[in-house]
């Protein structure tokens, strides 16, 4: 009897060596990352070429190309002023929203002027990189793709999902950072 309990207790021992992980009921190919990114790009194509219509009809103004990908003209700008926002630096600005039929979403007194320290709080994608264009009391109207907006998520009120955006920003004033002054060029 001794002995059924030792050859019990030595099978319960070698079954006890813990959970089977767990393995996928089917292997999937990257197809579904690769169908995304497709996507991304026909809708970037398709918003680029809305953008690039708008600018072809607005000879009023004269649009530069951002290296962020996003397309923007000034309306003042300052040229006795020097000096754009860098990381750290404290500025406050307003700002509007507005589709690219010019349909106003948010306007400038909807959002108040802003105060934000660069690169450090969030905003959208566009719009941090377009307030770093700026210098003090300049003006400039931005034409951000989906993806430098909002993109795939709207802003939960009434900015839905995959809408391009037109923002005209002013900045106000910049408190530099004290850090900023002492990086070397």
């Amino acid at each position: 009897m001794r002995a059924f309990f030792l050859i019990f207790a030595a099978i319960l021992l070698v079954n006890c060596g813990g959970p089977e992980p767990r393995r996928p009921v089917e292997v999937k190919s990257g197809s579904f990352f690769k169908e995304s990114v497709e996507r991304n790009k026909q809708l970037l194509e398709l918003e680029e070429k809305i953008i690039s219509g708008i600018i072809e009809k607005d000879t009023l103004h004269d649009y530069l190309a951002s290296p962020s990908g996003f397309k923007y003209f000034f309306e003042v700008k300052n040229d006795t002023a020097t000096y754009s926002p860098k990381t750290n630096d404290q500025i406050l600005f307003s700002y509007n929203l507005v589709t690219l039929d010019n349909d106003t979403i948010y306007s400038m007194e909807d959002i108040g002027p802003t105060s934000y320290v660069v690169d450090k709080e969030q905003l959208f994608p566009g719009l941090q990189n377009a307030v770093k264009l700026l210098k003090i009391s300049e003006r400039a109207t931005f034409l951000f793709p989906s993806l430098l907006a909002y993109s795939y998520h709207g802003d939960g009120n009434s900015i839905g999902p995959k809408t391009p955006l037109k923002s005209t920003i002013e900045l106000h004033t910049i408190i530099i950072n004290q850090d900023s002054l002492n990086l070397k060029p």
